[in-house]
């Protein structure tokens, strides 16, 4: 299996069908062979129903789980990385954000052995973004980088820690997936910091992107459980 691609979702029942369409797609047009992995957090509306009833080609394996009850994101992909076979695994958000062809640039790294991590960036020299971020998410996003780099001591040189568009050596994601603690949102910050203590190699490249306004966090609504769960990753990891 060359790659796997994960895809958590969370009450993404208008999208998901698209998503596996979209993943099979480029598997098919790059000829890989590889797995779709979808991983419904406990919705509340048919997300499982319309994954499982989406049409793949038969080179394409499709693989949806679930679990209860609602776990939060990172608990999704870490289910489905640990649950991947591929040479590499990867997991993209529910929505269409990143076109899949832009994974091949995070590929090449990864086969190059420039790196044993590639992560995409909205925020590096290359990038195109289509429709923006609010303004106000937009200094969410600086207030949390801020926090992160002079806190969390993750290093200042990555521009983008929270893009959901990431590529793993298969064999890392899930040395890295298995060790991790944290079910919500902060998930990437534990695995970089987890990457980081034990020497694999990260880099970003740039990516096309287009913001879904139709958004599972809330930075209002959920700072204080963002907040709790970095403690907790800083204890963890001390």
């Amino acid at each position: 299996m060359d790659i796997s691609i994960v895809i958590p979702a969370f009450e993404e029942s208008r999208k998901i069908a698209r998503d596996i369409e979209k993943a099979a797609e480029f598997l098919c047009s790059n000829n890989l062979e590889g797995e779709i992995i979808v991983v419904d957090d406990r919705s509340g509306d048919d997300t499982v129903q319309v994954a499982e009833s989406a049409k793949v080609p038969p080179s394409v394996t499709l693989k949806v789980l679930s679990y209860q009850p609602h776990r939060g994101k990172g608990y999704a992909v870490r289910t489905g990385m640990k649950a991947s076979t591929g040479d590499y695994a990867m997991f993209a958000d529910s929505g269409l954000c990143v076109p899949y062809e832009d994974a091949l640039r995070g590929l090449e790294l990864l086969k190059n052995d420039a790196c044993d991590i590639a992560h995409g960036s909205r925020k590096m020299r290359g990038c195109h973004i289509e429709k923006p971020q609010s303004v106000y998410r937009r200094i969410c996003s600086k207030m949390f980088h801020w926090f992160v780099i002079h806190d969390m001591k993750v290093p200042a040189d990555f521009t983008d820690t929270q893009c959901g568009f990431k590529i793993y050596k298969g064999d890392v994601a899930r040395h890295l997936y298995g060790e991790s603690i944290t079910d919500g949102f902060t998930f990437d910050i534990e695995i970089i910091m987890r990457a980081q203590k034990e020497g694999y190699r990260i880099k970003e490249f740039p990516i096309d992107w287009t913001c879904d306004r139709d958004s599972r966090l809330s930075p209002t609504r959920s700072s204080f459980h963002v907040l709790s769960e970095l403690l907790a990753i800083r204890r963890a990891l001390r």
